[in-house]
């Protein structure tokens, strides 16, 4: 159904479980013909999708009120200057230090930017999770050798004309002729990367309010049942993309099949 084609474009900062990079060729046929237009993101996760797309206007959210600082940072020119190594009693100082920042209240710092780059980098799998708490709990990862970064001039050029927010779906702002790509969590089981995780409810919410909208939408989901049933209902046309399966406890490998929505294209 869609065509694929390759394309160079600065890398998403981080690690990121389930990341959307292998989309990009899928997705950038749909969204060339409409490339003056503001490319809106709900659920933009590792930014690989966007930066892929590399619009020149972008509003991007997502729930986790960390990732966000974390972008809002590069837009201003993040440098890096805490100790960043592959070194499991670092990573845990590191991870302490993260919590406490957020328990005082300083969750919107310079420091609490580096240090979730850090923790992403170097933490169990790019895995981004939360205990009740609001305490970030992702082990130690097992990498032989990982590259960091602490210069991040390449992405304030990028991000110059994109606003960052966090919140819910239904709160941002879309103007008529924004084009939106929407990937919220997935049908499934884990959907806690954010406090509130993300519901059945939730689905029906966000399909149904991007059903309204009179610009271009591409919804993208775990390809389940239910899932379909509703964005066809909902008036979606609907096709279907292989997608890699790279998480997964019992170490299927299984390619992941996805169910992607169009509306208005």
């Amino acid at each position: 159904m869609l065509a694929a084609e390759q394309v160079q474009t600065v890398r998403p900062p981080l690690k990121w479980a389930g990341g959307k990079r292998w989309q990009v060729p899928h997705l950038r046929p749909l969204w060339v013909p409409h490339a003056k237009r503001r490319l809106v993101e709900p659920f933009c996760g590792g930014l690989a999708v966007t930066l892929g797309l590399d619009p020149v206007q972008a509003a991007l959210n997502d729930a986790n009120p960390h990732l966000i600082n974390f972008y809002r940072w590069l837009q201003r020119g993040l440098r890096v200057t805490i100790v960043m190594e592959n070194d499991e009693t670092i990573y845990y100082r590191n991870r302490d230090r993260f919590n406490a920042i957020l328990a005082r209240g300083k969750a919107e710092t310079a420091e609490a930017a580096a240090l979730f780059y850090y923790l992403n980098r170097t933490g169990y799998n790019g895995l981004c999770r939360f205990n009740q708490r609001g305490g970030f709990n992702v082990p130690f990862g097992r990498y032989a050798s990982i590259g960091y970064t602490t210069d991040f001039a390449q992405y304030t050029d990028a991000f110059s004309n994109w606003s960052f927010s966090t919140g819910d779906v239904e709160d941002i702002e879309l103007e008529r002729g924004d084009f939106v790509y929407a990937d919220p969590p997935y049908d499934v089981d884990f959907t806690h990367y954010a406090s509130g995780g993300f519901s059945w409810d939730d689905q029906e919410r966000t399909a149904a309010w991007l059903s309204k909208h009179r610009g271009p939408v591409v919804l993208v989901n775990q390809a389940t049942a239910r899932v379909e049933e509703l964005y066809r209902r909902l008036g979606y046309a609907v096709g279907f993309l292989e997608g890699p399966r790279r998480i997964s406890c019992t170490g299927d490998r299984t390619p992941a099949r996805e169910i992607i929505g169009i509306r208005n294209l």
